[in-house]
């Protein structure tokens, strides 16, 4: 009964509680995000995510992080569009593991990017389900800020969504950050919004090793 009268007296709905993220600043794990596609068995449009993660906030700074092989010219042509199509990418060369496989971590690069910016944002929304992050989200949290993690659920660790404010499945916004048929879709970046270029994309393929 009580928390009904709660409810009812209360001065801001839960809508208007999620609306009010002031300035947003988003780090996306390129690698984390690309191997969630591939399980929703996806496309992800660049330009459509980032004006979902941003949803209509003022937008500090949307931080794209991968490895890249320097010899793979279709993924330096992608890298090239992001960097002019609002994304600040931070590339780190792939290394050559024991087992043949190639990786480059950049948890670190992350957890830095947050904690150095976060007198400069009031929301973070980190695309990523990477469990070693969860101390970086907690020290933020800390310091004032709201994080918001967006990953798809079986690839995501219970210690980062304890200690983030809000949780977004990947499966639960597919349809909206997902491509569409060339055919039937004209690619425009937003450079109506005033943060994007008015460059276009020349392959609009995603290819980006771990």
């Amino acid at each position: 009964m009580m928390l009904n009268n709660l409810e009812n007296d209360s001065i801001f709905t839960p809508e208007q509680v999620l609306e009010n993220r002031g300035r947003v600043a988003i780090f996306i794990d390129g690698s984390n995000l690309f191997y969630a596609a591939l399980q929703l068995g996806i496309e992800i449009d660049y330009t459509k995510l980032l004006c979902r993660l941003t949803g209509g906030s003022r937008l500090l700074r949307a931080f794209f992080y991968t490895g890249v092989d320097r010899t793979n010219e279709k993924q330096q042509g992608f890298l090239l569009w992001m960097r002019r199509n609002g994304y600040r990418v931070i590339a780190k060369d792939l290394v050559q593991l024991p087992d043949g496989s190639k990786k480059a971590n950049l948890d670190v690069e992350i957890a830095v990017d947050m904690m150095a910016l976060v007198d400069s944002y009031d929301t973070a929304v980190l695309v990523s389900g990477d469990g070693d992050l969860a101390y970086a989200v907690n020290s933020v949290s800390y310091r004032g800020v709201r994080v918001e993690v967006v990953s798809l659920r079986s690839m995501t660790s219970d210690s980062l969504i304890n200690v983030s404010d809000r949780y977004i499945d990947l499966e639960a916004i597919k349809e909206d950050i997902q491509k569409t048929p060339r055919q039937s879709y004209p690619y425009r970046p937003l450079s109506s919004l005033g943060f994007l270029d008015d460059s276009r994309d020349s392959e609009g393929h995603l290819e980006i090793p771990e």
